[in-house]
């Protein structure tokens, strides 16, 4: 690989990275405060505890389980958002992505047997949910621009 891809990549996981930051504090900071907001580190908690049982492992206790289901949605989300990248287009790729995400994890979580309830449950529920995602899309879109050597 070039050194300049090199470069675009390592600038792409970093704006990858401040989406997915932006996107769980504000999913933590809403949690706190509104009683309608999403509760992806639900989510996150019921999928692992899923995956290790299906795999005959037990899950950890609650408390290590959601510092699990965090660090889980950092990294997904951190590698998913990379993919706005950079230059021209990011801001439409991070806006799509973010509003891609924001719906899949308002349909997606019941038919996964998941419950719909943390990020469905109510009509604010599901704008908060879609919109936190879109502004994951927008803040990687942002960095990945600014730090871009494609100024075009």
């Amino acid at each position: 690989m070039k050194k300049e891809n090199t470069m675009e990549v390592s600038k792409a996981l970093v704006g990858g990275l401040a989406g997915a930051v932006t996107l769980t504090i504000a999913h933590e900071t809403l949690r706190r405060f509104l009683p309608e907001a999403p509760r992806m580190d639900v989510l996150g908690m019921r999928a692992i505890s899923k995956t290790m049982k299906k795999a005959g492992a037990e899950p950890p206790e609650d408390g290590a389980l959601r510092a699990w289901a965090l660090v889980a949605d950092v990294v997904s989300n951190s590698i998913y958002y990379s993919m706005a990248g950079v230059g021209k287009g990011a801001w439409l790729r991070g806006s799509l992505l973010g509003a891609g995400a924001g719906a899949g994890a308002v349909l997606l979580p019941g038919p996964m047997g998941l419950g719909s309830d943390p990020s469905n449950r109510t009509n604010s529920t599901r704008a908060m949910t879609v919109g936190l995602y879109l502004l994951g899309g927008l803040v990687a879109a942002a960095v990945g621009s600014a730090l871009s050597s494609d100024k075009k």
